[in-house]
This record gives C-alpha cells, sequence and structure tokens, in this order.
C-alpha cells in the first residue's frame, strides 16, 4: 500500500508488541529500518542486523545516549526520514493523593521525555535534509482521563502537546508531527492482565502500524499536528 523504498525509519521501543508490528510494516514497504529498545537482549533475539537493518540499544530516558543512537544511525544510514516514537508504558496506580512522587516521575520520563529527548535529537537532521515525519503514541485515556491513572493520562497528555508544538514549528520545513490515541491494545500482556474482557473489541497492533504508516507517507502530506483516535470498537 505504501512504498518507503530508500527512507529510512527509527522505531523506537523495536522490541515491544506494538514495536515489532510497526518495524514489520516498515520493512514490507520497503523502509531501511533502525530498530531501538532498551532490552537489547530482546532486541537482538528478534531482529537480525544486516545492511537494511540497524539494531540500537538506547535508554530513552538519557540524554546522551539518545543522541548517541541518532549519531549511529545517521553514520549509518546518512538520513532519518521518519522518527516511529513507539516506546512506552503504563502504570496503573492509586488516587493522586496517594501516588508516590515516583511513579509520576517515572511515567513522564517513559512517555513524555522520551519523546522529547528523541525528536529533539532527530529534528536537526530532518531540517538539515529538508524532510521529516515524526509519529508518536499518546493515547485514549490523554483525551479521556480516567481514576488511579493520572500520571499515565497526564504524560501521554503530554505527547499530544509535544506533537502539536512541533507540528507549529515545523510546517514549513516538510517535517511533519502527528499522533495516534490508541484505545485498548490486543497484547498477550493485556489479555493477560484482562481475561474477561472481549478480546475482539481491542485494536490489534498491526491494525496501529497501518495507521503509522499512513500518517508517515506522502498520502499524509497534509496531515500535521493531528491526534488520530485508533479505538477499534473498545
Amino acid at each position: 500500500m505504501f512504498d518507503f523504498s530508500g527512507r529510512v525509519a527509527l522505531v523506537t521501543g523495536a522490541a515491544g508488541n506494538l514495536g515489532q508490528a510497526v518495524a514489520a510494516a516498515f520493512e514490507q514497504a520497503g523502509a531501511r529500518l533502525v530498530l531501538a529498545d532498551v532490552a537489547a537482549d530482546r532486541l537482538g533475539a528478534l531482529y537480525r542486523e544486516s545492511g537494511e537493518r540497524l539494531l540500537l540499544p538506547v535508554n530513552l530516558t538519557d540524554e546522551a545516549s539518545v543522541r548517541s543512537m541518532v549519531s549511529q544511525a545517521v553514520a549509518h544510514f546518512g538520513r532519518i526520514d521518519v522518527l516511529a516514537n513507539i516506546a512506552g508504558g503504563f502504570r496503573m496506580g492509586p488516587p493522586l493523593h496517594e501516588t508516590p512522587v515516583e511513579t509520576w516521575e517515572f511515567m513522564m520520563d517513559l512517555n513524555a521525555r522520551s519523546v522529547f529527548l528523541t525528536s529533539r535529537a532527530v529534528l536537526p537532521q530532518m531540517v538539515t535534509q529538508g524532510h521529516g515525519r515524526i509519529v508518536s503514541v499518546a493515547a485514549r485515556a490523554a483525551a479521556q482521563p480516567k481514576g488511579r491513572m493520572a500520571p499515565y493520562c497526564a504524560s501521554k497528555a503530554a505527547v499530544i502537546t509535544l506533537t502539536e508544538s512541533m507540528a507549529a514549528e515545523h510546517k514549513l520545513d516538510d517535517i511533519n508531527a502527528n499522533c495516534i490515541l490508541p484505545g485498548t491494545v490486543d497484547t498477550p500482556q493485556n489479555r493477560a492482565d484482562m481475561p474477561d474482557a472481549d478480546f475482539s473489541t481491542w485494536v490489534p497492533p498491526a491494525a496501529l502500524a497501518d495507521v503509522i504508516l499512513f500518517l508517515a507517507s506522502d498520502a499524509a502530506r497534509a496531515v500535521n499536528g493531528a491526534a488520530i483516535p485508533v479505538y477499534g470498537r473498545s
């Protein structure tokens, strides 16, 4: 459906369920891949490095680690056309007034700081080459917050705001920034955590990957600063 031949896609969280689906979709579309994840062993177990695929362990909450990742990617491929900010996570908690500061910091680092640092490191390369697409993963909870998960909701809302700011700053540079708002994603972990749910209403990772590829493609060249709901039937 989409042709990314000759383009380079950097996928963070590539060892996760959604990251794997996104990496597979970009590869099937002809992209060269930079696959990054904090879980170096799992990354190596899932993928083989090749001339078209670079594997990079990274701590996305550490500025030096992120800059090193981007520098290695540019040195290897010469450019980064797509940044797919897939890495992130969820932690349910107590009510806000009982939430430890550590939980707040963990969620903000994992979901918001990671997008901030990685986008900040990649954008100068995109400006230099005169082209780029950034697609990040926010969450339905950012637009429809729920109780006992305030740090998660706030961290994903920050992803939307970062996306809107980047889109405004680079709208004349042929650099588009958008994000998706998944509903409940159909993963083994979610099935284990919610065994009585109707899994058929959840969103398959492959369906989210399709939306991410669209937003990174030329077909979405007029879409900038959007937060796209991808709820399935949930």
